[in-house]
């Protein structure tokens, strides 16, 4: 065994490892977008500009777009017939890909769930909130798309586990 900087025994192959996307990670952080989103929007509503369709367009592409990796990959780990291996080095671009994607789409997620709730209360009272509740509800599904398919892709790029070998050594 072999020491590390601080002194402390390691057996091999214990180092440091890239674990699954905690789902408590992604529903603190959606919430605290929530919350600040709801609080940006009740005191600040009159100030906005109009909400457009831009953030769904593209948090909804964007989920489009690894939705489209994460079943290529898949296959490609797999090595199913006609599709080459997999560069280790782009699983591991697209796993960081992922990881950081899942984050942006639950803040998103939380952050135009609350702009939604809201301008849903308010349509009555306000006329603008009428107009601007499309375009937070295509926000807060385009973000919902976005954090499925960075779930789908960092499932994707996991390793399947290696056949056990023979007792006998064949």
């Amino acid at each position: 065994m072999s020491s590390n900087p601080q002194g402390t025994q390691q057996r091999p192959g214990t180092g440091p490892r890239l674990r699954p996307t905690n789902p408590a990670t992604l529903i603190v952080a959606a919430l605290v977008a929530a919350a600040l989103g709801w609080l940006i929007i009740a005191r600040n509503y009159g100030d906005f500009p109009n909400l457009t369709f831009l953030p769904a367009i593209i948090t909804g592409g964007l989920g489009l777009l690894e939705i489209i990796a994460a079943v290529a990959t898949k296959a490609r780990i797999d090595r199913r017939p006609g599709t080459m291996p997999v560069d280790p080095l782009t699983v591991v671009r697209y796993v960081v890909l992922a990881k950081a994607s899942s984050i942006v789409g639950a803040l998103f997620a939380g952050f135009f769930g609350a702009i939604g709730v809201w301008l849903l209360v308010s349509r009555g009272r306000l006329a603008a909130a009428s107009t601007d509740l499309p375009p937070a509800v295509g926000g807060f599904f385009g973000a919902l798309l976005l954090l499925v398919s960075a779930l789908l892709l960092e499932r994707a790029c996991r390793v399947p586990p290696q056949p056990e070998d023979d007792e006998t050594g064949e």
